[in-house]
């Protein structure tokens, strides 16, 4: 049995196939009384189609919302919010020779071993057109938190191919948003914007791809969210962000690069500003022992290059059980991460608003 279903308090269940007829999802256990527009989503999801420039996918998708149930009026009901969007360019008959042969990369091959059977039409479930209902649901999780705490999520690229952006100061996280929406890249560096983007286009006419690194900043997060031992803020939110296709890491504050430092470098020291804990430095993300501290939550997500290129590759003949070459040609982003950015954000946003309302912070009801 597959798990679709993520959360304990605020609920969120996706349903759907890449090239089947709909995509969507249903979020559970949004209070009531929250002020939210089917346009509020749309907004978020546009930052997720594809078609937007030449370094995403050409597939065409409007991946305009409806929203069937939940709010009205424009606001929650703390009922069940139902919201679809209709698949308007799909194409499965590109992958009919895929039918028998797994895509290196992919998950064709573990896919058909778990459950004997799969829909080999664009990968299905397995498919990074999934998530269009987690950035749907991602976006109730960020007005409720955005309503309730003052919290604001922060999500852009880092690095594309090797090529790093320069540490940014954020201070001002509505002209973050801007800047980072401002540029196919999705990235704060503006500087790096036509670098990244030259790497992507050089993969590209390669046959190639590229992956990269996506960084994530929470602010505005009370201190106390988090519920030790085995769901710890930080094992749930790197459990969220792992499940989006594609990222094979997560680290927090200086993560990877803390294992070779001296605890006196590590540490963060408290100290009081106006009768509030602080930290001096935020070099643990914003966690301790698995709970929020009140600074901002820094996370990083690698995500792998795309596994679909049109260079030729060696793979297998399920149905002969014979050696097989395989060649993918047809729509596909020779780099995802631009486009995994508000993916990551709505994982991290539904993580916050879930463990808001398990800590009581967040109330049951708005009204």
């Amino acid at each position: 049995m597959s798990s679709n279903t993520f959360g304990k308090e605020f609920c969120v269940t996706t349903w759907g196939e890449s090239h089947g007829a709909a995509i969507g999802c249903v979020v559970d256990g949004c209070p009531a009384g929250l002020d939210i527009k089917e346009k509020d989503i749309q907004r978020d999801l546009d930052r997720r189609k594809p078609g937007q420039s030449d370094v995403a996918s050409s597939r065409v998708e409007r991946d305009k919302v409806k929203v069937l149930s939940g709010i009205f009026e424009g606001k929650t009901m703390g009922t069940p919010i139902s919201m679809m969007v209709w698949n308007e360019d799909a194409e499965p008959s590109a992958y009919k020779n895929f039918i028998n042969k797994p895509r290196p990369s992919h998950a064709d091959f573990t896919w058909q071993a778990k459950f004997g059977i799969r829909d080999w039409r664009g990968g299905g479930r397995a498919s990074a057109r999934e998530t269009v209902g987690r950035v749907a649901a991602g976006k109730i999780a960020k007005r409720l938190l955005y309503t309730t705490l003052g919290a604001r999520v922060v999500t852009y690229t880092k690095e594309i191919g090797g090529i790093t952006a320069k540490a940014m100061a954020i201070k001002d996280p509505s002209r973050c948003k801007e800047i980072i929406y401002s540029n196919p890249i999705r990235t704060l560096d503006l500087s790096r914007v036509k670098d990244m983007e030259e790497e992507i286009r050089f993969a590209k006419r390669s046959g190639d791809s590229v992956g990269g690194v996506i960084e994530c900043v929470a602010f505005g997060v009370p201190p106390g969210l988090g519920e030790p031992v085995f769901d710890k803020l930080n094992a749930d939110l790197a459990k969220a962000v792992c499940s989006i296709p594609a990222i094979k890491g997560v680290e927090f504050g200086l993560g990877f690069e803390a294992a070779g430092m001296k605890g006196s470098m590590v540490n963060d020291e408290f100290v009081i500003k106006n009768g509030r804990v602080f930290t001096k430095t935020n070099r643990a993300g914003g966690i301790n022992g698995g709970i929020s501290n009140g600074m901002p939550i820094v996370l990083r997500a690698a995500v792998k290059p795309t596994a679909s290129i049109s260079k030729e590759q060696t793979t297998v003949d399920l149905k002969t059980k014979k050696p097989a070459k395989i060649k993918i040609e047809g729509r596909h982003d020779p780099c995802i991460v631009p486009r995994a950015v508000p993916v990551v954000e709505a994982m991290v946003a539904l993580v916050l608003a879930d463990h808001g309302l398990r800590s009581g912070l967040i109330p049951r009801s708005l009204m």
